[in-house]
């Protein structure tokens, strides 16, 4: 196909594959225009003048038919030519700052927290609803209207048994009488989407959509179109953020944390109790419908695993991305599961001898730090949510944070978290940083060369009762930027892994004594109870450890998820007759170990077998007397 442009330079023809991405446009529209003209700076119009206007750019990742585009297309371009700047950057002030530890830090030693990297600049998504793909759990509830039942109010209600008006009609997710009444602090995201979806596309006019969803941006903008210098050489009120008013956020991605079994915390814990160090672990589970909340979501926990760290009293040293963090999240995903949050701990024995542990983390001191804020912020940037109701087609994130620490009565309690959207931007943004006071998060001091700081404000209460804005240019309370959620466990416990927690080690537990190897393979295959052969291969902990070893190829570890998450015995039928379980078998026992019965997954459909034959020979037998 070939799309006509039109520029002040002149005209200009392209030939292009409908398939084509933008970028294979953007490559052969710079082979024809003048020399010097700058990529970011093309827009494209439908108009010589006041028509609509979009960036080239910004169409990234889309291809030519997904624009809408089609052959003989006439298209108006604007664009600026690029000129060698002369312009001597000015000299960067000479100010300290206080790191967490209380040292100094010295000018050009100004370390970023925000993630390596950013996307600078939005990129819209053409046709979200169609190219988006969600989780299944959005699917579903989308489709659910979410609306609240009521019953006859024998008072008000005139109308007969089948009749309903305004007092017995069914309320919206997001009605804020019922929400109160249940003591719903945020709403669900699928009921602020209806909410905020009911607000934007009108029913009546169903030709016109506009994507409801839209994430906070607070850093400069990029191809401003004015005309000016980019930043930091010029910058007006089109490209600048605008000031930034800090509020509880109104509703949370997800609802609820539910850990399958409580065997998977207290594991967790054992670090702990056996070191005083702190620990940390990345949660592995799924998404489910919570009914207890309108349109609701929660995390189901199946498994923690603990990656490399160096954990100390008061924290844990940890490198992102942590080794082998591909691999375990390829092997979780065969299982059905994938990343929903972060766990750590932060306790400490309160020294009466009695298992109690004190009590940091209460309403009259804080519940997430500044540092964890920050730390939950990017690691919530790094899992975003796709959403074909955003027009960038990402929207917020599930990923949780819980924290395990000391409740008031002394005992050990799982806090779950978020933190909001506007925290993930600022951190993204580089315009906030921890402080040595976990209450607090700081403003970063501006810097003319790299980081525009926006005006932010904050609303308080006096001690006059009154509501007053402040200005948080030097810091403001985290409470502002958190997001509180609820957790717990089941009633009847049905865990995914059914193996003991007890008998294969967790990974990088080296500094307590337990470490695995060959031999702890051995005793979790031959660790059968009953007649259940599942138990012994059901460990998460051991089929990561098999799946870094690289013994299986991806077919029998396919087999082995199948055994170990849906405990399908005929799967470990077929799996005990593969190349690489034999392999396995074989490593075992040249390594001087007792590998697991032949027929591990036989043992059990076998027994039952000979006890029916053996029943109908008697049966047989006692006929022919």
């Amino acid at each position: 196909m070939i799309l006509r442009f039109r520029s002040a330079d002149g005209s200009y023809r392209v030939e292009i594959q409908p398939t084509d991405d933008i970028s294979v446009l953007v490559k052969k529209l710079l082979e024809v225009l003048p020399t010097g003209v700058n990529p970011s700076s093309i827009i494209l119009s439908d108009q010589p003048h006041n028509g609509k206007t979009r960036e080239l750019l910004s169409l990234g990742g889309a291809t030519i038919k997904e624009t809408g585009l089609n052959h003989g297309d006439l298209l108006f371009l604007n664009y600026s030519k690029s000129e060698p700047s002369t312009k001597e950057a000015p000299q960067r002030p000479q100010t300290t700052a206080g790191r967490l530890n209380g040292q100094a830090i010295r000018p050009g030693e100004d370390i970023s927290l925000k993630p390596k990297d950013p996307e600078d600049e939005i990129k819209k998504v053409a046709n979200p609803w169609e190219t988006i793909q969600q989780d299944p759990i959005d699917n579903l509830l989308e489709k659910q209207d979410g609306k609240i039942p009521r019953g006859r109010d024998h008072k008000m209600c005139k109308h007969g048994a089948k009749g309903m008006c305004d007092y017995c009609m069914p309320l919206e997710p997001y009605d804020p009488g019922y929400l109160a009444e249940k003591k719903i602090k945020h709403l669900s995201f699928h009921s602020y989407l209806k909410k905020i979806n009911t607000a934007t596309n009108k029913p009546e006019n169903p030709t016109s959509y506009i994507p409801p969803l839209s994430e906070p941006y607070f850093r400069v903008k990029k191809n401003c179109p004015s005309g000016h210098p980019p930043w930091p050489d010029g910058i007006c009120a089109k490209c600048q953020p605008s000031a930034i008013t800090l509020k509880p956020q109104e509703f949370r991605m997800i609802d609820h944390v539910e850990f399958s079994d409580p065997a998977i915390i207290d594991n967790f814990i054992n670090f702990w109790r056996s070191s005083g160090s702190q620990r940390i672990g990345y949660l592995y589970g799924r998404y489910a419908p919570y009914t207890e909340v309108p349109l609701g979501i929660k995390a189901v926990v199946e498994a923690i695993y603990e990656p490399p760290q160096v954990g100390e009293s008061d924290g844990v040293t940890l490198h992102l991305p942590w080794e082998n963090e591909k691999d375990i999240d390829e092997f979780a995903a065969l299982c059905g599961l994938t990343k929903v949050g972060v766990i750590f701990t932060d306790l400490i024995d309160d020294g009466t001898g009695q298992g109690t542990v004190v009590c940091k983390r209460h309403i009259d001191s804080y519940y997430l730090s500044s540092l964890e804020i920050a730390f939950a912020a990017r690691l919530q940037a790094a899992n975003p949510h796709s959403s074909k109701w955003s027009e960038t087609g990402k929207f917020g994130s599930k990923f949780v944070t819980c924290v395990v620490s000391g409740n008031e009565e002394g005992g050990i309690d799982v806090a779950s978290y978020q933190v909001s959207n506007t925290a993930v931007e600022m951190v993204r943004a580089d315009i906030v940083e921890p402080s040595a006071d976990p209450t607090v998060m700081l403003i970063c001091e501006e810097d003319e060369q790299r980081r525009y700081i926006p005006e932010v404000f904050y609303r308080r209460i006096n001690e006059y009762g009154a509501s007053v804005q402040e200005n948080a240019k030097v810091s403001f309370p985290v409470e502002y930027l958190l997001v509180t959620l609820t957790h717990g466990f089941p009633q009847s416990p049905d865990p995914m892994f059914i193996a003991p927690k007890s008998v294969f080690p967790v990974e990088n537990r080296e500094s307590i004594g337990q470490a695995q190897d060959l031999g702890a393979v051995s005793k979790q295959l031959n660790n059968v109870k009953g007649n259940d052969p599942v138990q012994a291969v059901s460990d998460f902990h051991m089929l990561c450890y098999l799946h870094i070893m690289g013994i299986l190829d991806k077919d029998e570890e396919k087999l082995l998820a199948e055994v170990a998450s849906s405990h399908d015995i005929s799967s470990g039928v077929a799996l005990q007759q593969t190349p690489g379980w034999q392999t396995l078998l074989t490593i075992l026992r040249e390594s001087g170990e007792r590998p697991p019965k032949h027929n591990l997954f036989d043992d059990g459909n076998r027994h039952h077998e000979d006890e029916r034959l053996t029943k109908r020979f008697r049966r047989f037998s006692i006929s022919h007397r």
